[in-house]
C-alpha cells in the first residue's frame, strides 16, 4: 500500500489483518489522493488537513518528495484546529497526545514522515504487524502495477495478498492465480459511532475514531467491522 497521512480505519484494519505489511516508497506521488491529506470532523461536517508539500516534479516518488518549509506552521494550524473541534470529545486528551506527536517530528522527507506517523498509530493501536519498506526488497523498478505486487508477494513467501475493495478494478483474479497467489479484498464494515450529537460522518481519518472512542473499542473494530471478499 501507499502511505497516507492518518488515514481512516480500514487503512489499519488492513494491518491489522495480514501477517506482513509492504510499505511503497518508491512509488509515484499522485496528487489529490490521501498520501499527504485526510479528513478530520469539524463542526458536523468533513473538512481537509493537509501536510504542505515543496513545490516539485509530478513525476518523483514519494521518497524524493519533501515537506514545505512551512511545514511546522502548517502542523501548528492542524493541532489547533483539532484542538478546537475535538476538545469535548470523550478521549480528546488521547488523540491530542498522538498527534502532537506525530506531528512534532524533523523529517522533512514526506515518506519518512509519513512512516513515522504509520507506526505511531500502529504503536497506539497495540497492533505489531511487521511493516516492510519496498525500496528494501530485491524488485525490479520496471515492474508496474500488479506485477509488482505479485513479485513483491513472492518475495516475501506470501501465498495471499489482501488489498482494500477500492482497488478490485485494479487487479486479474486469473493473473494474480496463474502465479499461485491468492487474491482478496478488504471491504470495512457500515459501522458507526457517536461523534457529539451530530449524524455520523464515516471514514474520517484515524484521528477521529480515536478522540470518540476508548482503545478497546478501536480494537473491535480492527477486529470485527470489515469483511474479506474472494476476487471472482
Amino acid at each position: 500500500m501507499q502511505p497516507y497521512f492518518l488515514p481512516y480505519i480500514g487503512y489499519f484494519q488492513l494491518i491489522n489483518a495480514v501477517d506482513t505489511f509492504v510499505l511503497y516508497d518508491n512509488i509515484q506521488y499522485t496528487k489529490k489522493g490521501w498520501i499527504n491529506r485526510n479528513r478530520i470532523l469539524v463542526n458536523g461536517k468533513d473538512e481537509y488537513i493537509t501536510l504542505p508539500l515543496k513545490k516539485d516534479s509530478d513525476y518523483l516518488n514519494v521518497n524524493q518528495r519533501i515537506l514545505a518549509e512551512t511545514s511546522s506552521k502548517e502542523f501548528q494550524k492542524i493541532i489547533n484546529k483539532c484542538s478546537q473541534v475535538y476538545k469535548k470529545a470523550p478521549h480528546y486528551s488521547e488523540g491530542m497526545d498522538l498527534l502532537k506527536e506525530i506531528l512534532n517530528n524533523d523529517a522533512i522527507n514526506l515518506f519518512d514522515f509519513l512512516y513515522n506517523s504509520i507506526v505511531k498509530t500502529l504503536e497506539y493501536l497495540n497492533v505489531k504487524t511487521p511493516i516492510i519498506v519496498s525500496s528494501s526488497l530485491p524488485v525490479s523498478s520496471e515492474l508496474k502495477s500488479q506485477d509488482k505486487v505479485i513479485e513483491i508477494c513472492k518475495t516475501v513467501d506470501a501465498d495471499t495478498y489482501i488489498n482494500p475493495i477500492g482497488g478490485v478494478d485494479l487487479y486479474s483474479n486469473q493473473h494474480f492465480k496463474n502465479k499461485g497467489v491468492k487474491l482478496q479484498f478488504m471491504k470495512t464494515n457500515e459501522f458507526s459511532y457517536p461523534q457529539f450529537m451530530n449524524p455520523f460522518v464515516p471514514l474520517l481519518s484515524i484521528i477521529d475514531v480515536i478522540m470518540f472512542n476508548h482503545a478497546n473499542q478501536i480494537n473491535l473494530f480492527l477486529n470485527h467491522e470489515y469483511k474479506l471478499i474472494n476476487h471472482e
